[in-house]
Parts: C-alpha cells; sequence; structure tokens
C-alpha cells in the first residue's frame, strides 16, 4: 500500500505545481509518514517539494497490530512490520512533521504519536507529539474545516514548528 501511495502523489505532483504538505488519518497518517523514510518511496523532485507532514492519530509502529484479532485480515508478519513502521526506520530528510492525536483516544495512539516524535526528534528531525485533549479519534479532525484551527496551522506553517 505504501507504494501505491507514493504512486498517487507523484501523480499528482505531475497535474499541480507548488510545495507538498501531507496528512492523514489512523492508517491514513501512516502511509503520510511513510513517504518521507529513507526507503525512497517518491522520487526525488517529488520529495523535494515536500513542507511538511501531519499524521493524525497515525500507526507508526505495526507490531503491535500483529497481536491484535485484525491481524487475521492484515497478516503482518515481524519482518514487514519492521519495515512498514515509520517510527522504526530513518526519516529522509529533515521535513517537518506534527503526529497529532486526539487527549481521548485509546493509550495506544497517544503512544504512537508520542513514539514517532521521540525516535525522529533523535534522528535530528523536526518533529513533535501534539495531544489535543478535547478530541477522541473520530472527532480529531474537525478542526481541518477551519483554515484557523491549531491542526491546519500544523499542516500549513511547516509543521507547526
Amino acid at each position: 500500500m505504501s507504494r501505491q501511495i507514493a504512486r498517487a502523489v507523484e501523480v499528482a505532483a505531475e497535474r499541480v505545481g507548488g510545495p507538498i504538505r501531507l496528512a492523514g488519518h489512523s492508517a491514513g497518517g501512516h502511509l503520510a509518514m511513510r513517504m518521507i523514510c529513507a526507503d525512497d518511496l517518491l522520487g526525488a523532485s517529488v520529495f523535494a517539494r515536500v513542507q511538511s507532514v501531519l499524521s493524525i492519530s497515525g500507526l507508526h509502529d505495526l507490531r503491535p497490530l500483529m497481536q491484535t484479532a485484525m491481524n487475521g485480515t492484515l497478516q503482518l508478519d515481524e519482518a514487514e512490520a519492521l519495515a512498514e513502521s515509520p517510527a522504526l526506520l530513518r526519516p529522509r530528510a529533515d521535513v517537518p512533521v506534527t503526529a497529532w492525536v486526539g487527549g481521548g483516544e485509546r493509550p495506544e495512539f497517544l503512544r504512537q504519536a508520542r513514539l514517532l516524535a521521540t525516535m525522529w526528534e533523535g534522528l535530528d528531525t523536526r518533529a513533535r507529539a501534539v495531544v489535543d485533549d478535547d478530541h477522541h479519534h473520530f472527532s480529531v479532525i474537525e478542526g481541518l474545516r477551519s483554515g484557523e484551527s491549531a491542526i491546519t496551522a500544523a499542516l500549513l506553517e511547516d509543521g507547526g514548528l
């Protein structure tokens, strides 16, 4: 799926010029972060246009999914979980990233946001985790409806950093 999303970003970039800001919610947050990992999913010219990445309630370490009933469908093994977990990979370059999560979410989503920020900060990336205390997993994206919200600013103002 990571390669499919990279291809979609590449096609969109061919059609529209200007800066690219990536965002996604839940599994989409995971995929947005995968686009800037050092395994070069995006071509150099497209990657050079990426200004910021916003993962909203994203999954950044897939290994815990192997312990859930959902893995019956996902069929993740250790090798794939390691290869597809942004928090366990090196970021490609210093693109500002924000891992945004609702304060009312399950503890695992809070851990995942903090984990990504901590791991990537240690690799000299401008990364941060933001816990939005007023929201849960499904309401956390509501702020994107407003150009004045903090979550929108996190995406549009170089990751809010």
